[in-house]
């Protein structure tokens, strides 16, 4: 899916949609996605994260993980645009290397239970083969 696409399907818009692509999804099974933030100097946050020393923010990293688990289960409703996904939890949050400007964030989701509009799955983001942060999401597909 590229960027167009994503924005049809997630509610996010700049300087909040931290996912510029879907390179992967699984359409049949909905068991996992994967996706990338091309991350650059022009990002609004590098003004103050930090001044000298450019570092993204981890929870930044956590939504872009986050937004592409909910683009994953919003493809399995009918009409996307009439329903909205809100985190209950964010569990086992692991922040093991720094993502600085000309990085590309790779992310991976895999779903690990579903039961009606309740969603965990777990993520991982990742540049080049360096695991930069993991964690554990659980959300819930609602009405807007």
């Amino acid at each position: 899916m590229n960027i167009c696409e994503i924005m049809r399907l997630l509610p996010h818009r700049y300087p909040f949609l931290l996912l510029d692509r879907i390179t992967g999804l699984d359409e049949e099974a909905h068991q996992w996605a994967e996706g990338l933030k091309n991350v650059t100097i022009n990002e609004q946050f590098f003004q103050g994260h930090f001044p000298g020393h450019p570092v993204m923010p981890g929870v930044l990293i956590v939504e872009g993980m986050a937004q592409l688990s909910g683009a994953l289960a919003l493809t399995t409703v009918e009409d996307p645009t009439t329903k909205v996904i809100y985190f209950m939890s964010i569990e086992q949050a692991k922040f093991r290397h720094p993502v600085v400007p000309g990085d590309t964030l790779h992310y991976r989701v895999d779903l690990i239970r579903q039961r009606r509009s309740v969603w965990i799955m777990a993520a991982k983001a990742r540049v080049g083969d360096t695991v930069t942060t993991e964690a554990r999401f659980t959300a819930m597909v609602v009405d807007r």
